[in-house]
């Protein structure tokens, strides 16, 4: 087993390592992050653009600026920004922390909600439980992630205006200023993280519902479930042991998959109750043409991409033996 982990951590290091060569490539030769300077009017001097070309390491071959980017990242720096007091590091942990904050809440969650309601849509099949939950999965695959972030915030905003206290916070992910108080603190982060939470949550609860509930459903018509109550062993222990462990192997891949994503699809849900996290960062660095600050993004995205699939390959260990079997 430990040599399946180290072979896995090797494998991820590797892709890892590739990562920051294709993402190098194709941000940055894709554009001149100088474009808005030379175009300003009027016109700037070509001295003042060749200074800046130096700070960025434009004047240097390609190769150099790639190994010269590489090296700055094991020393934590990501290179300069085309604006010179931003600090690309430092803001883009900030942003971090306030994407996670979000995103791990409603991935824990949606986690849940999705083992739990596909378990029980699979055992009681064609029953009152699937009737309803069935259906209300795919409508909430059916709505359009941005359109329910919209329309839950009007609809906080109208509860708001209806009682009149600020039941939901609808801007930020604090209030300005913040509480010092802990108690007020906490409950003023949790007025905020209410409605995009329960944005993130629909919108993946359903798909991974779906994908235990199929798994479920399979490992029920398999031959070691038959076989388990051939033996005559309680019904708890086919259920959980027999059923619902192997089939957490397939919502474990599609989580691993889709968090990545989580990270991007925040982006919406960001702009819409105007959190400064990672999909804000994402967007100004864009306008800016701020190239390392882009790349920054993506190495972090690429970063959660190896690491999640990471941690589900270690999962598929713990939750299926025959995975361990065949490692051996």
């Amino acid at each position: 087993m430990i040599g399946t982990i180290l072979r896995r951590l090797g494998s991820a290091v590797m892709v890892l390592f590739l990562s920051t060569m294709v993402i190098f490539i194709i941000v940055g030769v894709s554009g001149d992050p100088l474009a808005e300077l030379r175009d300003r009017q009027p016109p700037v001097s070509e001295s003042v653009i060749a200074a800046e070309e130096q700070r960025l390491g434009l004047d240097l071959p390609i190769t150099q600026r790639y190994v010269d980017w590489l090296g700055g990242l094991f020393r934590g720096d990501f290179g300069p920004s085309v604006q010179p007091a931003r600090d690309i590091g430092v803001e883009l942990g900030s942003r971090i922390g306030v994407t996670l904050q979000l995103v791990s809440t409603a991935v824990i969650i949606a986690i849940v909600l999705a083992a739990l309601a596909g378990t029980i849509s699979a055992l009681r099949q064609r029953r009152w439980p699937d009737v309803f939950l069935t259906p209300t999965a795919f409508v909430l695959l059916a709505l359009p992630s941005f359109w329910l972030a919209v329309l839950l915030k009007q609809w906080g905003i109208g509860i708001n205006e209806a009682t009149g206290y600020q039941v939901f916070a609808t801007v930020g992910a604090t209030s300005i200023p913040a509480p010092t108080e802990p108690l007020a603190a906490f409950l003023d982060t949790a007025a905020h993280m209410v409605l995009p939470t329960i944005v993130l949550i629909l919108v993946h609860y359903a798909v991974w519902s779906r994908y235990q509930r199929t798994a479920v459903v399979e490992s029920l018509g398999s031959d070691h479930v038959r076989f388990a109550v051939l033996r005559g062993l309680p019904r708890r222990t086919v259920v959980w042991s027999y059923v619902v462990r192997p089939s957490l192997v397939p919502i474990v891949t599609i989580v691993a998959l889709d968090l990545p994503a989580l990270f991007s699809g925040a982006v919406i849900t960001e702009t819409v109750f105007q959190w400064r996290g990672m999909g804000v960062f994402l967007l100004e660095s864009i306008t800016l043409r701020d190239t390392n600050a882009v790349m920054a993004w993506l190495l972090v995205a690429a970063t959660a991409v190896v690491l999640f699939n990471l941690i589900a390959d270690l999962l598929y260990l713990v939750l299926d033996p025959r995975v361990r079997n065949v490692s051996h």
